[in-house]
């Protein structure tokens, strides 16, 4: 009879546990399918002109008879989607000598890390070059004929996004070379009036992190290209023409605008991305997949060891400010261009999808930093952080002490000044 009892009992409990379980997960469908369908999307699109197409409207004159370096990538395109390269081509007394490409290449084509050499390869342009496959650096050899070099890049406002380090190399370049550069402005994709997370400590300088700014920095490419000259960042200090945007102001989202999106890089195919990724990088200092190797980078974020419902439950009770967590499993793999033996490859994670409710008073850093906090005290015996790319990510050591001494997040993200 006791045994009869303990086993009905156990039913019962575990029943209850299934039941409370799939309540959990429907609760969390029924929010993911009402995001779903809410229309984030503005009525009405402001009309912006980037900085090339201002600069082939009314300042020709300052690149016609000139020996033309040009740091580009496939977001550098003018207002109807046609490369740089082709309308400076175009162009009569211009001569576009020589392209440079930052990470990931020229057409966007390789994955974080992966090299790119274009010795061997005919694009029908001047002869190209990356410069994420040498010193990251522009060289007096190659500078040689050069007069003037044009940096025409889209950033995402965030400080390890590798093309404001490769602004900043080429501009030493400049500099040291007594060659002038422009700089063509671009809107800042997740809008320029908001800065979050700590500046970097310059003990941890490195190519994801080349200035003492915030991680969402705020401002525009050329806004920090001339804030590098204000502050002194690099030595000698170039000759700075900056070619700003007409039509677009500081609280607007890419998509508030009537211009063609471009991924910026493989892993970013989209505004909503672009505006998690502050965040949700500093995944990639653990053990923890990023979500590489999925159709949703830094949205899906998991391990086999983390259970999802329990992780999203944990997270949603914060009440973060313009998000929801979704239980969620997924198979990261290999995929040409876009990761590369990424964690967990062929190895089914779960965890969480990040999705966005209120992308104007969504705070990516802060989540970033919960979502770390949270697994960090659930799984303790599972998560490696790998400290030196936490820490040049953060920008200092103070977020891994801070996990492992047990402090609150909340508590830990009051003290962040910047």
């Amino acid at each position: 009879m006791i045994s009869l009892c303990t086993n009905l009992c156990i039913l019962i409990v575990s029943t209850g546990l299934v039941c409370a379980q799939q309540d959990r997960i429907s609760i969390h469908q029924e929010q993911s399918e009402y995001y779903n369908n809410i229309n984030t999307r503005p009525k009405k699109k402001v009309k912006v002109l980037n900085g090339l197409d201002i600069l082939l409207r009314d300042h020709t004159s300052l690149i016609r008879g000139r020996n033309i370096a040009l740091v580009t990538n496939q977001t550098g395109v003018d207002r109807f989607g046609i490369p740089n390269y082709k309308k400076l081509m175009d162009l009569d007394s211009v001569n576009l000598e020589l392209v440079f490409s930052p990470e990931h290449g020229i057409f966007g084509e390789a994955a974080a890390g992966e090299k790119v050499t274009y010795d061997s390869v005919n694009y029908d342009l001047p002869k190209l070059v990356s410069l994420y496959s040498l010193e990251r650096k522009p060289s007096p050899e190659m500078l040689g004929k050069t007069d003037l070099i044009i940096y025409d890049i889209l950033d995402i406002g965030a400080r390890f996004y590798t093309y404001i380090s490769t602004l900043g190399k080429v501009m030493e370049a400049a500099g040291e070379n007594g060659i002038p550069i422009m700089v063509l402005d671009r809107p800042n994709p997740i809008r320029g009036d908001i800065i979050e997370g700590p500046i970097l400590d310059i003990k941890f300088k490195t190519f994801v992190g080349y200035y003492p700014i915030p991680i969402r920095y705020g401002g525009t490419i050329g806004k920090l290209a001339q804030k590098i000259i204000d502050n002194n960042w690099i030595s000698p200090i170039p000759n700075l023409t900056v070619i700003p945007t007409e039509g677009w102001t500081q609280d607007l989202w890419y998509d508030e605008t009537d211009l063609l999106w471009v991924n910026p890089s493989p892993n970013i195919p989209n505004l909503e991305t672009a505006i998690i990724y502050p965040g949700m990088c500093l995944i990639e200092g653990t053990n923890i997949s990023e979500g590489r190797g999925t159709p949703h980078p830094f949205k899906w974020i998991g391990a086999p060891w983390i259970n999802g419902v329990i992780l999203s439950q944990e997270l949603n009770k914060l009440n973060l400010p313009g998000v929801v967590f979704i239980p969620n499993n997924f198979t990261p793999k290999s995929l040409l261009g876009k990761a590369i033996s990424p964690k967990y490859e062929n190895k089914k994670c779960n965890g969480i999808k990040i999705r966005l409710t209120d992308r104007d008073n969504f705070k990516s850093v802060e989540s970033g930093v919960q979502v770390l906090f949270a697994i960090y005290n659930l799984y303790p015996n599972y998560i490696v952080f790998k400290e030196k790319h936490l820490n040049r990510l953060w920008g200092n050591d103070d977020l891994l002490a801070s996990i492992k001494s047990g402090e609150r997040a909340e508590d830990f993200l009051k003290k962040i000044n910047y």
